[in-house]
């Protein structure tokens, strides 16, 4: 008798497979800078043909081997730390299905096939985030769901407006009437997916997810949808005149809150997807500012190391009893040595520390918004969000690596292959892919001549940032922190300036009134007595009384139902 087939067991190498196929395709046409366009007519509307189209060009296919090497790795850590679960190949499924709705964006251009990858990414992510059943993943489910639908009735009105091209191809359009209305729902789409303001709550309330599927959620696939759907529509909506001021507005408020919330979490899992919220407005905030292959190239270096950032953090959590407290964590360093190590790497990419993967794209994009000639303020703030950056990653490293162990003394910490190889594939691959990219991808970079002062401008701000989170970290057992000394300002932050209840609750508050008083006054009242279970009562206590007023003999019973049955066929016709 044959072995049962066990398909998490087999999807990481399945994932390998297309990897070593793709990445031939990907360097290829990186080297070459092709780009191949493949359509097939499916049927006409009047005129206007509906096409199948798929893209193959060198920054699709490379995102695409990002997201299999990520998936990879995913995979194989998610065998040790979902081993318990008795459907972990229910789970795997999730995880390819969403892999392949990764995919389907990636590669097909034509708006209406766009569709098929756009929400199966929202509905795989919803059965993802409430795979552990419980209210919080029920509540956090619906909030990632409701606020992703507004995305999707954004990208169908789109659709419609686009009906006067006589075509839906991304790469076609160009200007024409309702230019405004389509440049403004195809941002608000891609805002609802990466998770920008004011659509910024439902990021956190998703790692209610298991680890797994936020290490794939947060680095290469649903949250990088909605950027890479503004960098193919980019020549597009760069027409418009108004796209780039507000982007840049929105995108450094969103960096600038999401730092500020992660300095006072002590979620583990809350304080990286924060983080990853404010990479996500450093891209948008490049692409604010006309930098589209920058925010590209980040946005493929973000995607490595916040992988590892989020195993490592999976690991942590896995040998601590399921706990992503930071309070419990620290002095991981004796016991998990390999850990360790991938963590501070992890971190030290986030940063923007010199020669990691993150530092050649953040860096690239200070330096080339303190060149060119853009807002001051805006400048301002996204130093500011570095320094921001480096400190609640000191604050985080300080809290499990150095500082002392808070946990029960019979926490057992281990380190499986499984769970250490996937972190010294993603290490490797966050040291080295921000130097490689930077030779092969096919962009040209206008040379920069630039004063010392601005040349070490970034790297000033991450030391002012961690010299910061030193200081207020030692001294937090003396005195409190800033950010807490003030109640409305700590409140403030761990509710991400208020827009977690204004999302949710406040919106909520009136449709729940409503509807309970609704329950109450016509469900539970008036519909009750009209209704059948009054009707039953009525006839229940009728029928008692006659029996009491009449004797109680056989031949009174069968009058009764006659009457009855007389009195229902009357009301009836």
């Amino acid at each position: 008798m044959s072995a049962q087939f066990k398909t998490h067991k087999q999807a990481s190498k399945l994932m390998w497979l297309i990897f070593t196929i793709m990445a031939p395709v990907s360097t290829y046409l990186m080297l070459m800078n092709k780009t191949l366009l493949i359509e097939w007519v499916l049927f006409s509307i009047s005129s206007t043909p509906v096409m199948f189209t798929m893209i193959v060009d060198p920054s699709g296919t490379l995102f695409a081997c990002t997201v299999l090497i990520i998936s990879a790795n995913v995979l194989q850590f998610s065998t040790t730390y979902m081993k318990e679960d008795k459907f972990i190949d229910r789970f795997t499924v999730l995880v390819l299905l969403f892999v392949l709705s990764m995919n389907l964006l990636i590669f097909l251009p034509h708006l209406m096939m766009l569709l098929l990858g756009w929400d199966g990414l929202g509905l795989v992510s919803f059965i993802l985030v409430i795979y552990y059943q419980n209210p919080k993943s029920l509540a956090a489910g619906m909030i990632t769901a409701l606020t992703n639908r507004i995305g999707d009735v954004m990208l169908l009105l789109s659709i419609a407006w686009t009906l006067d091209q006589g075509q839906w191809n991304i790469i076609h359009m160009w200007e024409s009437g309702p230019i405004t209305l389509q440049a403004a729902a195809i941002t608000l789409a891609a805002m609802t997916k990466s998770a920008q303001m004011p659509f910024s709550s439902w990021l956190p309330a998703a790692m209610a997810a298991p680890t797994p599927v936020s290490a794939l959620v947060h680095s290469s696939t649903l949250v990088t949808a909605g950027v890479f759907l503004l960098i193919r529509f980019y020549p597009f909506l760069g027409c418009t005149p108004w796209f780039n001021q507000s982007l840049l507005l929105v995108a450094v408020s969103t960096t600038t809150m999401a730092g500020l919330s992660a300095m006072t979490e002590c979620d583990m899992k809350k304080i990286i997807a924060l983080s990853t919220l404010s990479q996500l407005g450093m891209m948008m905030a490049a692409m604010g500012l006309e930098m589209v292959n920058l925010a590209y190239f980040h946005m493929i270096t973000h995607a490595l190391f916040k992988a590892l950032l989020f195993i490592c953090a999976g690991t942590l959590i896995h040998s601590h009893s399921h706990s992503q407290d930071l309070r419990w964590m620290g002095n991981i360093t004796m016991q998990m040595p390999t850990t360790t190590s991938c963590f501070m790497l992890a971190n030290m990419a986030l940063c923007g520390a010199p020669f990691m993967s993150g530092f050649y794209s953040k860096d690239m994009i200070i330096e080339s918004s303190i060149f060119f000639s853009h807002n001051a303020i805006m400048l301002m703030i996204i130093l500011f969000t570095v320094s921001l950056t480096s400190f609640y990653t000191m604050r985080f490293s300080l809290a499990t690596i150095w500082g002392p162990n808070n946990s029960t003394p019979f926490m057992h910490l281990e380190e499986t292959p499984a769970l250490t190889t996937p972190m010294l594939i993603l290490s490797s691959m966050s040291i080295i892919s921000g130097a490689s990219l930077v030779w092969v991808l096919p962009y040209n970079q206008e040379p920069m001549t630039m004063s010392l002062i601005m040349k070490t401008m970034p790297m000033l701000m991450i030391i002012t940032g961690l010299t910061t989170a030193w200081y207020v970290t030692t001294a937090h057992i003396k005195q409190k922190p800033a950010m807490m000394i003030m109640s409305m300002t700590h409140h403030a932050s761990c509710l991400m300036w208020f827009l977690i209840p204004l999302s949710s609750q406040f919106t909520m508050k009136s449709p729940m009134y409503i509807s309970h008083n609704y329950l109450k006054s016509l469900d539970q009242s008036w519909l009750e007595i009209m209704g059948g279970q009054g009707t039953l009562n009525t006839s229940h206590l009728t029928s008692n009384f006659m029996m009491k007023l009449f004797d109680t003999k056989p031949v009174n019973y069968l009058v009764m139902s006659a009457l009855l049955a007389t009195l229902i066929l009357t009301l009836t016709y």
